[in-house]
């Protein structure tokens, strides 16, 4: 789950990691409000949406009067924004944050992830900040120092020493880095994240380190123990299918291709989405439906699937371990009736009431390719997509 930058400030400085000061608008009626919490004589307007490189698209302004900041920010709400991150659709702005202007003697970066080589939470950090960090690794790799931290003793103070040394900070600064990096590595334990990235995390002129931009992600595994966290979701900014999935406990992301799959289990999924390209063909959508689906979810995932127009062809790919097969086998009648199928459908079934499902969907009278094995079930997927059936 991921959170606007606003909100993820908000949790950061709660933890004592130092951030500009700053107010949210909701709404263009909200903004004159925003402009006059936030002291000038600089004021920065930032488009609130879930992706990077707003920037670039025109979400950030620099503004020097409250006036100005007034009108950037109301222009802002409505507008869509295309980063790269977005995809040609682009996010349209539904919030506005207003934040006091830094004086900025550097930008550096740092962000907090599992690194699961060493298996311990790690520190990344870099001289090269407000720049994309996949950039700075592919061209300049000797700039990204990564400090692990043991979970058996936490964060350290050397920590803090060793990354304020490779970030070349001078003494005044190195000492705030030791609590700084402590703080952020302190939220990110205590919220459960699977990331926090600063970028960049500035030195201003007098020496003091702040973060200037912040995005948190969050284990969604742990939300269950974090209610505070899942009220600030803001469902707007999510794929309105992979949000109707989760409701329905399916882990559904979609993709660019044209087969629909519905799997049992994410590492058969991948296998799946790997053999269909082996086979010529591109997944439209990854998606699990657990071990212990029930008839109204695998119908649930059906109308998923469906509801993406680029699906040609549906593959469904079923190992019965806990999850029995006849159970898929009434889910497939069951959405053929209730919302029909009209691409080609292959199943492949195998394990728990394999042969009492295969009964099922004998008798049901449906229209579907049966496939022997995953390979087989590839090809038939792609053939029948390709008009080859």
């Amino acid at each position: 789950m991921n959170i606007h930058e606003y909100q993820a400030k908000k949790l950061l400085a709660g933890f004592g990691v130092p951030v500009p000061e700053g107010a949210v608008a909701l709404s263009p009626g909200d903004v004159a409000g925003a402009v006059g919490a936030t002291g000038g004589p600089l004021w920065v307007v930032k488009a609130q949406i879930h992706a990077g490189g707003r920037g670039k698209a025109g979400g950030v302004k620099l503004c020097k009067t409250a006036e100005d900041a007034k009108r950037e920010a109301t222009a802002m709400f409505g507008k869509t924004l295309v980063t790269p991150q977005t995809g040609p659709g682009g996010r349209v702005v539904k919030r506005v944050y207003v934040e006091k202007g830094s004086d900025i003697a550097h930008e550096l970066y740092c962000a907090l992830l599992v690194d699961r080589g060493s298996g311990r939470v790690a520190v990344i950090a870099s001289t090269e900040g407000g720049v994309e960090i996949e950039k700075v690794a592919h061209d300049t790799p000797e700039k990204i120092v990564t400090v692990p931290i043991d979970p058996a003793t936490g964060y350290q103070p050397f920590h803090g020493r060793k990354i304020a040394f490779a970030l070349g900070l001078a003494p005044e600064t190195a000492k705030q880095a030791q609590g700084f990096f402590g703080a952020l590595y302190k939220a990110f334990v205590a919220l459960d994240a699977s990331q926090v990235e600063i970028n960049p995390l500035i030195v201003t002129k007098q020496g003091q380190l702040v973060a200037l931009d912040a995005k948190l992600n969050f284990d969604d595994n742990a939300l269950y123990r974090h209610k505070d966290v899942v009220e600030l979701r803001d469902e707007g900014e999510e794929d309105p299918k992979e949000l109707e999935a989760s409701r329905h406990e399916l882990n559904y992301i979609k993709l660019d291709g044209s087969i629909g799959c519905m799997v049992n289990g994410a590492g058969l999924a991948m296998a799946t989405m790997d053999i269909i390209k082996l086979n010529g063909g591109a997944p439209a959508n990854f998606l699990d439906v657990g071990g212990g689906a029930q008839k109204d979810r695998v119908i649930a995932a059906f109308r998923i699937i469906l509801s993406d127009p680029n699906v040609k062809g549906i593959l469904v790919n079923i190992f019965g371990g806990i999850m029995r097969c006849d159970i898929i086998a009434e889910g497939i009648i069951a959405a053929a009736k209730e919302i029909g199928i009209e691409v080609p459908l292959v199943v492949r079934l195998a394990g728990t009431n394999v042969e009492k499902a295969n009964e099922l969907l004998a008798a049901s009278g449906l229209s579907l390719i049966a496939a022997n094995d995953l390979g087989d079930a590839a090809r038939k997927v792609v053939a029948a997509v390709k008009g080859g059936r």
